[in-house]
C-alpha cells in the first residue's frame, strides 16, 4: 500500500479558489479502526462555514473537509467488526479522524 495520499486541505479562509491540493501520510488505522480507501467524498454547511472563517475545527478535529465518505475497507482491525477487506461502505465520519476528502482515511469500526 501506498504511504502517501492526496487531500484537500484548507490553507486560508475564502472563496473554493482557496483549497488546495497537498499530499499527506496515509493514515495508519488503529485498534477498533479501519481504513477506508475513499472513492466519493460529501462536503456540507459545516464544510463550506469551515471554508469561510465561520466555524471552527473542533479540537482534535482534522483540518480536512468533508463529513460523508464511500469507499473500500483496504486495511485496520476488521476482526470482529462484521467488516471484511474489499467490503465497499459508506461512513459519516467524525471529529478527531481523518476527514474525507483525502483518499483514505480511518474509521472506529
Amino acid at each position: 500500500m501506498k504511504t502517501e495520499m492526496r487531500a484537500i486541505e484548507i490553507t486560508q479562509y475564502g472563496k473554493p479558489e482557496v483549497l488546495q491540493i497537498c499530499t499527506r501520510p496515509v493514515p495508519v488505522a488503529g485498534k477498533g479502526e479501519l481504513l477506508i480507501k475513499v472513492a466519493a467524498a460529501g462536503v456540507n454547511r459545516p464544510d463550506v462555514l469551515q471554508r469561510l472563517g465561520f466555524y471552527p475545527v473542533p479540537p482534535g478535529a482534522s483540518d480536512l473537509p468533508g463529513l460523508e465518505v464511500a469507499g473500500e475497507i483496504v486495511g485496520g482491525d476488521v476482526q470482529d467488526s462484521g467488516f471484511e477487506l474489499g467490503d465497499q461502505v459508506c461512513a459519516l465520519v467524525q471529529g478527531g479522524v481523518m476527514r474525507s476528502i483525502a483518499w483514505h482515511l480511518r474509521v472506529s469500526a
